[in-house]
Formats: C-alpha cells, structure tokens, sequence
C-alpha cells in the first residue's frame, strides 16, 4: 500500500537512468505524482458536502515499518504536492521547497518519510473548480463548495489512514501551509507528534482580508470571469489574474529587498535619461510585476484563487473560543517549532510571537526562531543557513526521540 520514491544517494551528480538527467547532490531525484481516490463523502464546514474527491500527492523516502517517521507538508497558497525533486514531466520543474527537504538536508528523507500533498480545491491535481461534477457531468466552476482549513486537515486525514500512519512525526508548512499544521495541532491532536510552522498567523488581520478582497475583485470584475463558468466560454480571466498576483507578489517581497532589486532604475530610459511621459512599462520593478502576473495566469486557475483566499480569511481556531487563542490551543498535544522572519510585513514577527505566547500560556512545548533574513515573506521558500540549520536542527530532536537512524549525508547545513 505505501509507496516510496527512489532518490539518488548524495555525492557526486547521478544520472537518472529511467531519464537521462543529471539529478543534483542532495536531490531526492526524479519524481512523478500519483492520485489517490476517496469514494466517502467529505463533509465541509459550510454544510456542503463533496461526494468524492481526488488528492495528488508526492511521496519521498521509505516509511518505515510502525509508520512513525512520516512527515506531512502542507503548501502555501500558489504551490502544489510536488515538494522536492525534479518533476518527471518537466525538468526545470524544481519542487518548491527543494531546498529543504531531501537526503541530508533539513528534513532528511534518509530518516524521514515526506508526504506533499495537493489541497482539494487547487488546480495542480487535486479535485478542484475544473475538475468535473459528478452530478452534472460539467466543471464544477463556481459551484465547487466553499473550503476552509479545516476541512484540508479532515481530508488529509484520510490520506494518513490510507498510507496506514496513525500519527505523523511532523506536520509542517510555511504560510497557508504553517495555518494547516496549527490546524492539524488541534483538530487531531493525537496525529501529531510535532508541529512547524513557518511565516505564518493564527488570523488574518483586516489588512490582509483587505489584500485577499482586491485580489478577488479583480478577478470576478474580468469581463472573461463569466459569474466563475469561464470554462464553457473556452476562456481565462487573464488580467484579473494577473492583478492579483501582482498585488500578492509585492506583500512578499520586503520594501529593502524590492528597492535593492530594483530601485528606481528604467526599463529602457528614453533619450538622455528622459522618462517616456506615459503608462506603458516605465520602470524594473513595473516590468518585473507584470511579467510574475501574467505567468501566473497561464497556469494558475481563477476560482482556485478565490477559494484559498477565502479560506486563508476564514481561518481563525481561537475563534469559538472567544478569541482566546491560548485556549484554543489547549488541546494539542504536539510540540512546536516556530517560525518567523523580521522583514515579512505579510505575516509578521508578531503574529509568530502571538502563536509562541498561547503555546506557552497554555504550558505546550515550543522552540521559537526570529530570523532576520531581508527577503520578506517569501524567506521561507530562499536558502538562509541560519533558517535550514534551525529546522534542521528541530528534525535531528525528532529522529532522536523516535530512535531513527543518525544523519549520515554531508549535504545539509549541519552535518
């Protein structure tokens, strides 16, 4: 029932035999996804039910034989299953959080077996607002149910059951992914043995509610939104698409690593340093923006945008407790490592140290980290060794107090 991916041993760069490719030192290798099906009906949140569902998901290393080494990593709002490795479609298709999990590296898949998982609701696999109804026969366009976090974690949780783990040695995320690992902490207390969470919030504030709206508006206000049935009219709602993802894009990025960036240097200066005097690409920065919105209407769905958005604004587990977030997470029974950089204006220091506070007000065990990395929210997916070696050094706790095998690659930052 459990299915492993085969990774080339660190050392030297390894061709990959099925494909020819050189797979880089430390990389889990060549890897493809696979879907699993759920035939059970999965009640949601809103009161709606999705009768069936599919997840894709990516499987890294060997679980091993009491399951007790696996670790769930949940993604951010515009990424996918495909964590780590080089996609077997797409070799320029470099998983995400490549740089975090693989042999010898942070989360070391010689020790630890690591599940990436798609959202349903997402548009990389999963069942989504494209995939088909079953009732109709059609695209599910804006007629798929609301979602919120909790209802990822019920799903997610019959996966876990389908690969036989009762319990993960870790859940872990960075952003959305980081409010999935809360959500996973106290919704199923007994699954988890360890909780990271990385750039994250137990709430959005109203700012980023406000973000989310503006983001939203532009998409449903796209004369090629069709009230969210684009699919019919064989279409995409492009600049909608675009906008938000230029809007989202800039509260990633920290006002030093933009200007440092970027500046306020011309694209292509007119004569003598001149301006042009107009509203076409002016300056870097302009360019740059555009260039992220528009490659991101090309492969990105615009309901599954609206959804996770709106999900991100519903998420709040201190909610039903009168907003005390202490007593909300009261129940976990997890451990804690958390997360957060100085210049993420997204998702602030404070909101990380608000997490810490309830952790300890509530007496559950908590390893807390502020690193000062200048690149904004986005420091979470970026090479920083002091970030790795902290996550890095979490794992090495949990491999110990699980009786794993020592870390024996030389390819992370700390061996």
């Amino acid at each position: 029932m459990v299915q492993s991916t085969t990774y080339s041993e660190p050392g030297a760069a390894n061709p990959d035999t099925a494909s020819g490719s050189i797979v880089p030192t430390g990389s889990v290798g060549i890897v493809s996804p696979r879907t699993i099906a759920f035939h059970e009906p999965l009640p949601l949140a809103s009161g709606q039910v999705l009768p069936s569902y599919e997840l894709a998901v990516e499987t890294y290393g060997t679980l091993n034989a009491d399951c007790s080494n696996a670790v769930l990593v949940c993604h951010a709002l515009n990424a996918s299953h495909h964590v780590a490795g080089i996609s077997a479609s797409n070799p320029k298709d470099i998983g995400w959080w490549d740089n975090m999990v693989g042999p010898g590296k942070a989360v070391d898949t010689e020790r630890f077996f690591v599940i990436g998982v798609n959202n349903i609701g997402s548009c990389f696999g999963s069942t989504g607002p494209a995939s088909i109804n079953p009732a109709t026969g059609r695209p599910w366009g804006a007629g798929f149910p609301i979602l919120t976090v909790r209802d990822w974690v019920d799903a997610q949780v019959r996966l876990a059951d389908h690969f036989g783990i009762r319990k993960f040695a870790a859940v872990m995320g960075g952003s959305l992914g980081g409010m999935q690992a809360l959500g996973w902490a106290v919704s199923c207390p007994d699954r988890v043995g360890h909780c990271v969470v990385v750039a994250s919030t137990p709430r959005l504030t109203a700012q980023n509610i406000a973000f989310n709206e503006v983001a939203r508006r532009a998409i449903i206000s796209d004369p090629d939104f069709h009230g969210g049935d684009y699919y019919a009219y064989d279409t995409v709602p492009k600049r909608g698409l675009s906008v938000a993802r230029m809007l989202a894009h800039i509260t990633y990025l920290s006002d030093d690593d933009m200007d440092e960036r970027f500046g306020r240097n011309q694209r292509a200066p007119a004569e003598n340093g001149e301006y042009h005097y107009g509203y076409d690409v002016e300056f870097e920065v302009e360019s740059y923006l555009r260039y992220q919105g528009e490659k991101f209407s090309t492969y990105f769905d615009a309901n599954t945008y609206l959804l996770i958005t709106r999900a991100l604004d519903y998420f709040d587990p201190a909610r039903h407790y009168g907003g005390d977030l202490a007593q909300a997470l009261s129940v976990a029974q997890a451990e804690f490592l958390v997360v957060s950089f100085g210049t993420d204006w997204r998702f602030p220091p404070a909101r990380s140290r608000e997490i810490v506070s309830a952790l300890l007000k509530s007496k559950r065990a908590v390893t807390y980290a502020e690193i000062d990395a200048p690149h904004g929210h986005d420091a979470f997916l970026l090479d920083d060794a002091r970030y790795h070696a902290v996550v890095q050094g979490y794992y090495d706790q949990i491999a110990a107090k699980l009786g794993l095998p020592e870390r024996q690659s030389t390819t992370g930052v700390l061996a």
